[in-house]
């Protein structure tokens, strides 16, 4: 019975060292950032009909990048699944937590 419990501690020590071994993946966060200090105007499309705006540091999700017709970067935004609309690509700073 004793060696039971020893082998039982033994397997639990391996595991636990086994899970904290492994690196934890990075993970990119990406925010407004909009030096102005003025909410980032979201869009319908790429520099088309304003439908809204996102305040400064708030948490996006870019789904899409795709340049306009004078080469100016927009990117699809939203967050956790749901997309807002378009922005400048600009006015988003993304960095690996």
């Amino acid at each position: 019975m004793k060696s039971h419990k020893l082998m039982v501690g033994a397997v639990v020590v391996a595991i636990a060292t086994m899970l904290t071994s492994f690196p934890v993946k990075a993970q990119t966060v990406c925010k407004v950032t909009d030096p102005t200090g003025t909410p980032l105007n979201v869009r319908k499309s790429p520099n088309g009909q304003i439908i809204g705006t996102i305040e400064n540091n708030t948490e996006v999700d870019i789904y899409e990048i795709v340049r306009d017709e004078k080469n100016r970067p927009w990117a699809k935004v939203g967050f956790e699944g749901r997309v807002w609309g378009w922005v400048f690509r600009e006015f988003i700073s993304c960095y690996q937590n």
